[in-house]
């Protein structure tokens, strides 16, 4: 199957006044055409700014500052800000978290969806109109003829976030970066976009990077999963196997943290102490502090093993014996 995103130990980080922030520190990953990928932590683990890195969007005092990010066989990571342009919004789209980072708010949403098409494809206004419609239905918003003459301020946070995915879905793109796009929505919408968005990949062979930190939508929509902590990614693996059975004792404080993983009357299962800040992470393994596990060989930083076929973690003291 053919790899549509590379991402090879990508380095991302800000040069602050405090300080330097590696919010993305040696980053591999791939994703293969129609698959699914989620990118699963804590706020502040790095997985928006992983996004980012992907889109050429990392906003100075910030810059990629190692690695390679292949698409499809164009090397992103030094791409003219032109040849990225052309890429944008075509053949890789992106669903931020907030509608409002998509939307222009003195538009209507007809002509913003109309923009979006003709910026890389010459099609008649009417033609326009016709897919704006179809792409309001696609994403399950009533009366789609009558919507496209709203302004995004007339439309609940929910909607509004259905026309960015919407906007997303234009183009059929080869690639999707999916910011926690369904978090304002209700379950039922949710779960509707959810099932859009398999179908999608599925009959058109789009990849897409899922991030979030709902493990309960990770499991019902990724292939695989990647778990970030502290800029690194600490385990992955296929959705099942990970979720299943996580060897990362962070992965199986994540999973224990869920509220339908403990006892009903007994206290909540949480990962002792806080996230460390990205401008004074511990000695070696950033998660050592927290870790139950956690002993002096976790002073230094460990790297990537296979404890088995198709599982990547960075730990010492794994739930399996690990063999490199």
């Amino acid at each position: 199957m053919s790899v549509v995103l590379n991402v090879a130990n990508l380095g991302t980080t800000f040069f602050t006044k405090l300080g330097e922030v590696r919010a993305v520190d040696d980053v591999s990953f791939s994703i293969e055409k129609g698959k699914i990928r989620g990118l699963v932590g804590e706020s502040g683990s790095g997985k928006t700014v992983t996004g980012f890195s992907i889109l050429g969007l990392v906003d100075p005092p910030g810059r990629v500052v190692g690695g390679s990010i292949n698409f499809m066989g164009t090397e992103l990571v030094g791409l003219a800000e032109e040849e990225m342009r052309r890429l944008r919004g075509r053949r890789i789209a992106m669903v931020f978290q907030d509608p409002m980072m998509t939307l222009n708010p003195v538009l209507r949403i007809d002509t913003q969806i109309i923009e979006a098409i003709t910026a890389h494809e010459k099609v008649s206004r009417a033609e326009g109109m016709r897919r704006a419609r179809d792409a309001l239905g696609q994403v399950g918003i009533p009366s789609p003829e009558a919507r496209l003459k709203a302004y995004p301020h007339q439309f609940s946070g929910g909607m509004r976030q259905r026309v960015a995915i919407a906007i997303a879905l234009l183009h059929r793109p080869s690639l999707i970066i999916a910011d926690e796009p369904t978090t304002a929505l209700d379950v039922t919408i949710q779960g509707q976009i959810l099932f859009e968005i398999q179908k999608l990949c599925s009959q058109s062979g789009t990849a897409m990077m899922w991030i979030t930190h709902d493990l309960a939508v990770v499991a019902g929509l990724a292939d695989n999963i990647s778990v970030m902590y502290a800029g690194r990614i600490v385990e992955e693996g296929t959705v099942d196997e990970v979720l299943d059975n996580p060897l990362h004792p962070y992965t199986r404080g994540l999973i224990g943290s869920v509220p339908s993983q403990n006892t009903r009357g007994q206290r909540l299962n949480q990962i002792p102490g806080m996230t460390p800040s990205m401008l004074n992470l511990p000695a070696g393994c950033a998660f050592n502090t927290r870790c139950p596990r956690a002993d002096d060989t976790c002073l230094e930083r460990p790297g990537i093993t296979v404890p088995e076929a198709g599982r990547n973690i960075r730990c010492f003291h794994p739930h399996v014996e690990v063999t490199v």
